[in-house]
């Protein structure tokens, strides 16, 4: 499991997944679902 080193550096938005790379760099990638809510 990974460490918080750092909260609140990069401005999330809905429907995207970050993660760092191997470079240590953030990366932005969007989800195939999009990030929205299922309906009941």
């Amino acid at each position: 499991m990974g460490k918080v080193i750092v909260r609140n550096v990069v401005r999330r938005k809905s429907g995207y997944l970050y993660y760092v790379d191997g470079k240590g760099n953030v990366c932005e990638a969007k989800m195939s679902r999009g990030g929205k809510r299922k309906k009941k």
